[in-house]
C-alpha cells in the first residue's frame, strides 16, 4: 500500500518529509499554553497511515530495539499515541528510501554516484 501512495509517478514525493506528509506520518503542532505536543497529520493517505500503524504495532510487539524504546518512553510518562508517532515516522522514512531506490532503478539511474 505504501508504494501506491506515490501514485503512478514514484518520483512525485521529492523528499522524505513530503512522503511522510502523504502517508499522514508528519508531525503537526498541537500545543496549548505551556504544554508542547505534536500529533500526526490526518490529511492524506489514510490507507498508507494504516499500513504504517500496522508496521509499528508489529515492531512494538516483536522487535527488541522498539520494545526497549517503548519501555523507555513509557517510563518518561508518554502515552501510547505519543510513543507510536516516532517509529511511524521512521517507518515512513524507510519506505521512502525503498521507493526512491526502486524509482531510480526503474529509470536507469545508478544508486551510487560515479567516482
Amino acid at each position: 500500500m505504501l508504494p501506491a501512495t506515490a501514485g503512478d509517478n514514484p518520483g512525485r514525493p521529492r523528499t522524505e518529509a513530503s512522503f511522510a506528509a502523504l502517508c499522514g506520518a508528519s508531525p503537526v503542532g498541537a500545543s496549548s499554553g505551556k504544554q508542547r505536543r505534536h500529533r500526526l497529520s490526518r490529511g492524506d493517505g489514510r490507507q498508507a497511515s494504516s499500513a504504517l500503524w500496522r508496521i509499528v504495532l508489529t515492531r512494538m510487539s516483536h522487535d527488541p530495539r522498539t520494545k526497549a524504546s517503548v519501555a523507555r518512553r513509557t517510563a518518561e510518562g508518554k502515552t501510547t499515541r505519543e510513543i507510536m508517532r516516532c517509529p511511524k515516522r521512521h517507518a515512513a522514512r524507510e519506505a521512502y528510501k525503498a521507493l526512491a531506490a526502486s524509482a531510480g532503478q526503474a529509470a536507469g539511474i545508478p544508486l551510487t554516484p560515479a567516482a
